[in-house]
This record gives structure tokens, C-alpha cells and sequence, in this order.
């Protein structure tokens, strides 16, 4: 890898690394040092056939990240939460990322984050349940409290970027009903929530790298537009070419789904849905414009995945 500027990319075969590993690779400023627990999996020999440097780390493991940051100029750091949905093990693994990125000497860390919904959400407020130690949603508030404060104060030179719901989420999601009627179930409501493609993850990433002046200690929401759950489900329509309506359950049902992460999935839409002026406030479409001008739309972003919407 000849490149002056090597860029560390954990999560490399993941949704958001995944996404932040070809944007750069295809960018060709930058090389690309793919971090994946095992470099023989399909999507790891994907990003060596596009260019990358493969190599296995864990975030239990210091010394691997150690080995895996030698040398690069930058970082993409993201936690995997969903694998344990563990607040205290999410808190280890970024104190782990910190220590190895401060002995590797890394001069641009993209921290993949999200607030702190406590900020919001008054601590009498008893419309959504705490979730063990305090927690509203537990992926939520560990990074944007305790998480992002490490990084503050670890001195190292760290770009926030505030993701959004992805559009990704989507092409699961249209199921048919017992009455044969394609549907979206979100709880959203009739309010309108922030999203984007992953494919505009790494977009931002690449610009962000290009402009470490600008952007080192500052957060840059990751969001292409705001959308209904009433228009997310004529973009599937149109997509499908068949009807799919959007039948919400209440937050409460959602809750009660029985699947692992439900009561927390449930209580982050009733935070995107009840307290828009913190979580759209966080994502303003201009500030996001400033380094994704042409994000992808819900239903270019569906039109692209198509095969993958159908199955």
C-alpha cells in the first residue's frame, strides 16, 4: 500500500465500516486498512479485491488494534453494541480503542456516535421505561455520554459523526399481512425522522478526512433527509411497484414484540417521534450538506438495492 495516508477502518465488513472502507478505496487518496475479526469471510476478500489491506483485530484485544493502527495516519472507530447489548462492554471497548489509538499516535480519529437521549428526556418523564442502569436507549446514551467524554478527554484528535437511522433498516422491513397487503411497521407516527444510505456513511467519512482543519473536534451530523413513515412507504411502493401501506404500531406494542432489543428499539423511535427538536435538531440538513451536497434519496437508495428489497 503506497499511500501516504492510511486510514484504519474498524467494522470494515459491517454496515457503516463496510460503507467508509469503499468510499475511500474508491476515492484513491487514501489507502484503506480493513479491520474484520476474520479475513477469510467473503465480504473481507471483497474489499481486498478492491484494494484493501485485510487484517483481523478484535476490540477486546489491545495489542491487535495496536498492530492494526501502526503506522496509519487516521481511524474509523465504530462499536459493534447490537452483537452483546452491553453498556459496560461498549464503555470497555472504547477505553480499549483509546488506549491503542494513543500509543499508535493516530492525528485524525472518526468516532462513530450518537447523543446522550437523557439530555432530552426529563428524568421524571415516564412515557418510555429506564432500561437497567439508567439508560433510556442504551446504543444511544453510553456514546453520546460517557463514550464521547472519554474521547474528549483523551486529547485525541476526533471528528463526532452523528449518525442517523439507515435507510439499510428498510429493506427488511415490508412484510406481508394476513390480509395480503405489503405494509411497513415502524412506530414513527406522523412524525418525520432523520435517515440516510449507508452508502453517504462513508461519503462524509472521505470528506471529513480531506479537511482534518476543519473538522478535528467537531460533530458532523451524517443525515440525508427527513422522511415519514407515510413516505418511506410510497418510496417502497414505488420501488416495488405494489401498494405498501404504513401501519404503525404504538411504541408500547413495539416494546412488547418479544424479539432481543425490542423495549430498546421501541424507546429510540419513541425518542426520534417525541422529541424531533432534539433528535432533528442534532441533524441539520445544511450542516450535513456542507459535506454530502448530493445525498442519496429513500427511494434512489431503494431503486439501488432493489434485489436485495425484493428478497
Amino acid at each position: 500500500m503506497s499511500h501516504d495516508k492510511v486510514i484504519t477502518v474498524l467494522g470494515a465488513t459491517g454496515t457503516q465500516g463496510g460503507a467508509v472502507a469503499r468510499a475511500l478505496l474508491a476515492g484513491g487518496e487514501f489507502g484503506v486498512r480493513a479491520v474484520t475479526r476474520n479475513a477469510a469471510s467473503a465480504k473481507a476478500q471483497a474489499l481486498t479485491g478492491l484494494g484493501a489491506q485485510v487484517v483481523e483485530a478484535t476490540l477486546t484485544d489491545e495489542g491487535s488494534l495496536r498492530q492494526a493502527f501502526d503506522g496509519a495516519y487516521g481511524a474509523f472507530m465504530v462499536t459493534p453494541f447490537w452483537e452483546h447489548r452491553s453498556p459496560a462492554r461498549e464503555l470497555t471497548e472504547v477505553e480499549t480503542l483509546i488506549s491503542a489509538a494513543q500509543a499508535a499516535g493516530l492525528r485524525h480519529v472518526l468516532w462513530s456516535t450518537l447523543e446522550d437521549t437523557r439530555e432530552a428526556i426529563a428524568a421524571d418523564d415516564n412515557r418510555m421505561p429506564y432500561l437497567g442502569d439508567g439508560y433510556r436507549v442504551p446504543h444511544f446514551d453510553v456514546k453520546g455520554g460517557a463514550a464521547d467524554a472519554l474521547f474528549a478527554k483523551s486529547g485525541l484528535p476526533t471528528t463526532y459523526l452523528l449518525m442517523s437511522f439507515y435507510w439499510d433498516n428498510l429493506l427488511a422491513q415490508p412484510q406481508r399481512d394476513p390480509d395480503g397487503t405489503l405494509a411497513l411497521h415502524l412506530p414513527l407516527g406522523d412524525t418525520p425522522i432523520a435517515g440516510v444510505a449507508s452508502e453517504d456513511i462513508g461519503r462524509v467519512a472521505r470528506r471529513v478526512l480531506q479537511q482534518p482543519s476543519a473538522t478535528i473536534g467537531a460533530t458532523v451530523p451524517v443525515v440525508g433527509e427527513y422522511l415519514t413513515g407515510e413516505q418511506m412507504a410510497a418510496a417502497l411502493s414505488t420501488v416495488l411497484g405494489e401498494p405498501v401501506a404504513y401501519r404503525p404500531p404504538t411504541h408500547e406494542q413495539f416494546r412488547n414484540f418479544g424479539f432481543p432489543g425490542a423495549d430498546e428499539l421501541g424507546n429510540m423511535f419513541q425518542y426520534y417521534t417525541e422529541f424531533p427538536e432534539s433528535y432533528l435538531g442534532r441533524r441539520d440538513l445544511e450542516a450535513a450538506r456542507a459535506f454530502n451536497p448530493d445525498p442519496l434519496s429513500l427511494t434512489d437508495f431503494l431503486t439501488a438495492h432493489r434485489a436485495e428489497l425484493a428478497a
